[in-house]
């Protein structure tokens, strides 16, 4: 119709599309400026040319102009046929603005201008390096039309059916109901062969966007819908603002939905569902503009708050509109609102609504998706309205997969109830496998990881009932001072005021995670197999008011007290019972009405606790050199040992005022502060320290069952230590005393 370069006045411009129903649609053709573009002329056709068609009287034929970006002249010459051209002109894509074609069916009916418009999108991987543009059906086609003006027809039926008003397909379907092609393709393809436009045609296998609820292709149509502004009175200024003064857990968050509210476009707040909220707005049936009288606003709120949203659909107009406006003139929106927009606004009628509530939220949380979703509405719309976000804090979690990384669904078949998971195992298995997850990464869940969880459970558990038993019986009355207590003790006050710290730091932080992995650590390692471990003798051989029995069941009380405040928020029903088992079973002294503990701050003694790290380290090496001896059978246990230790002098001196056999849970111990032997067991990681292990020496005692040179000895009691003897008569003459 009207082109600068002379050779494109009589040339046609070629483009392919995979989606022929969308051609009535067409109402430009796109190019790009980056590109060569050049109009070549058919020269000789192959077998099977459609030039050969007897329909075929314009494009195609001997000696016919088609314009094609250069660098896919062979591949459009190979689709279409063409065995021989010649290129007639060749110059840059700019050059092909101001350019106006027709569109294929001219003088059927689509008897307007298709100008050729420059655009960012056009590539020369496929096809011709020329698209086709219909605004109605794609985002690229939309933005392109509405920067250069175009129409949006509207084409196509919410139904998938052309509307009465698209020439020669009227009536005819994209897709049937039950997802299968209609007859709107084969209708478009006959109409553009009959009228010579088509130059070639074929299968091609690609991707397609399809529903993942019902499986079943769609169709992109572009509509009228209402809009929220971005632009407007600094909206997206706001919102980026209030994400920065937003705490965003983890960290990544921030970032995430920073650049999806910077690129945010206008947001679309309208949906066209059977069901929702109702934009309750009145258009002018002429203007289309809404009806902005706040009269008419109050009298809609008002007939929902008595009569719910679905008054504005079954209401009369008149009742809303009152005596100041014909309802003639005005059409209700029937459209409804989003539900991100729904569920955005939570934060304005569930916290501002709620006495016992209070605006902002202390803390969102959501999976991870929500950035795009929740949270960005509930910000947008808390921005706009109130000038700040509606939260203080975001947490986002990764989603449940099952053992195998695969995501759960019905489908696949790998859904597992929570409520069969506690009904099995107790929910605070579940929720020891919740707390016990990195919550910020997708997490995964199956029998196995469950199993693993239970057999942490049982761990925790028998921590707790061993706490029990040996706190029978224990008042304040037994307690001890820490400045009276061995350093051993003091060590695991130490080891409990860290943990306070990093308890109340980790949840400040949203870190259960690493929380349940310290306490989990704790209760394995520093008690069950250290502590109690070395302190079983103490607490069950020992006189029951000898001072150091006492200094340990203070200690095991002090751990009590604080581990299942600790897991109350974890293992709630193992708390409570562990707690009431102990403090007794009524309602009143429930632990979840506690709070934590205020852990002294005398029981913080960091060089103490370097100190036993060391001591640790020392005991490992210990531990090694007495497998090795059961391992040859030349003793049992580790009490059947006497242990000399080879050390620097700084840590010979450190270990007098500790008790190396106690340490070591053997019957003898020496220290020498001299280089280590040859013979001696090492650890390459433990620098400076040997071990040598000989059997004790002496008889075993049947009380404590350490083997010392005094058993057999002891007045009165020829199987016992003096320990124990001194034990045992002071037992029995409390025995007597009571019998009088």
């Amino acid at each position: 119709v009207e082109a600068k370069r002379p050779s494109l006045r009589d040339a046609a411009a070629v483009i392919w599309t995979t989606t022929p129903w969308t051609l009535p649609g067409n109402r430009a053709i796109a190019f790009s400026d980056a590109l060569e573009y050049a109009v070549i002329q058919v020269d000789e056709v192959a077998e099977g040319s459609r030039a050969q068609s007897p329909q075929n009287d314009s494009t195609g034929r001997l000696g016919e102009k088609l314009l094609v970006a250069m660098p896919l002249i062979e591949d459009l010459c190979k689709e279409a046929n063409i065995a021989r051209h010649t290129v007639v002109d060749l110059f840059p894509g700019a050059a092909l603005a101001g350019t106006i074609a027709k569109h294929p069916l001219h003088g059927r009916g689509y008897d307007f201008d298709v100008p050729l418009l420059a655009a960012g999108f056009v590539e020369a991987d496929q096809g011709t390096g020329l698209v086709h543009i219909a605004p109605g059906h794609g985002a690229d086609d939309f933005e392109l039309g509405q920067m250069n003006g175009l129409p949006v027809p509207d084409t196509v039926s919410p139904d998938g059916i052309y509307l009465a008003t698209v020439p020669l397909f009227a009536g005819r379907s994209i897709y049937r109901p039950d997802g299968k092609p209609g007859d709107a393709n084969a209708a478009v393809i006959s109409a553009i062969d009959q009228a010579g436009g088509l130059l070639a045609r074929g299968t091609l296998v690609h991707s397609y966007p399809h529903s993942w609820r019902s499986k079943a292709p769609l169709i992109f149509r572009n509509t009228p819908q209402w809009f929220i502004s971005m632009e407007r009175n600094g909206l997206r200024p706001k919102a980026l603002a209030a994400i920065a003064e937003t705490r965003w857990v983890p960290p990544q968050g921030q970032n995430r939905i920073e650049a999806m509210v910077e690129s945010k476009p206008e947001w679309c707040v309208s949906r066209q569902r059977a069901w929702g909220v109702p934009i309750a707005v009145f258009t002018h049936g002429e203007t289309g503009e809404p009806l902005r009288d706040p009269l008419v606003v109050e009298r809609i709120a008002a007939a929902v708050e008595r009569e719910g949203a679905d008054v504005w659909f079954t209401a009369d107009p008149a009742e809303f509109l009152g005596n100041a406006y014909d309802p003639a003139e005005w059409e209700k929106v029937t459209d409804i609102v989003e539900v991100w927009f729904d569920s955005g606004s939570t934060h304005a009628f569930v916290l501002e609504q709620r006495p016992e509530l209070r605006w902002p939220a202390d803390l969102y949380l959501e999976g991870s998706d929500q950035h795009r979703g929740w949270f960005q509405s509930s910000l947008v719309e808390a921005c706009g309205t109130r000038g700040r976000a509606p939260y203080q804090a975001v947490l986002t979690h990764g989603f449940t997969l099952d053992e195998d990384g695969r995501k759960m669904s019905k489908s696949l078949g790998n859904v597992i109830p929570p409520q069969e998971i506690i009904e099995q195992s107790g929910a605070d298995i579940l929720r020891l496998w919740v707390v016990g997850s990195d919550y910020t990464e997708d997490v995964r869940f199956g029998p196995e990881i469950l199993k693993r969880h239970t057999d942490v459970y049982r761990r925790l558990r028998n921590t707790l009932r061993y706490l029990l038993g040996a706190l029978d019986g224990y008042t304040e009355a037994e307690a001890v001072g820490i400045e009276a207590m061995p350093e051993l003790e003091r060590w695991v006050l130490h080891r409990l005021a860290e943990l306070d710290e990093l308890v109340r730091r980790s949840i400040e932080a949203f870190d259960f995670h690493g929380m349940f992995a310290a306490l989990h650590n704790f209760c394995a390692v520093d008690l069950s197999a250290f502590y109690f471990d070395i302190r079983k003798d103490r607490l069950y051989c020992d006189a029951p008011e000898d001072l150091r029995r006492r200094a340990v069941r203070t200690v095991l009380d002090r751990c009590f007290d604080n581990l299942v405040r600790w897991f109350a928020p974890v293992i709630c029903f193992t708390a409570e019972e562990a707690w009431l088992a102990r403090h007794g079973d009524t309602p009143e002294r429930s632990v979840h009405l506690e709070l934590f503990a205020q852990v002294p701050a005398g029981w913080r003694d960091d060089a103490l606790g370097r100190r036993w790290t060391v001591f640790r380290d020392l005991r490992r090496v210990v531990t090694g050199a007495l497998e090795l001896e059961r391992g040859a059978k030349r003793i049992g246990s580790s009490l059947q040992a006497a242990v000399e230790l080879f050390v620097p002098d700084v840590l010979a001196g450190q270990l007098r005022d500790v008790g190396v056999a106690e340490l070591c849970i053997a019957s003898a111990g020496t220290v020498h502060s001299a280089p280590v032997p040859d013979d001696a067991f090492t650890l390459p990681e433990v620098a400076d320290v040997g071990v040598r292990i000989s059997p004790a020496l002496g008889q075993r005692c049947e009380r404590c069952w350490r083997v010392l040179p005094e058993v057999g000895r002891v007045p009165g009691h020829a199987d016992l230590c003096g320990r124990c003897a001194e034990v045992v008569d002071r037992a029995g003459f409390a025995l007597v005393a009571a019998n009088g």
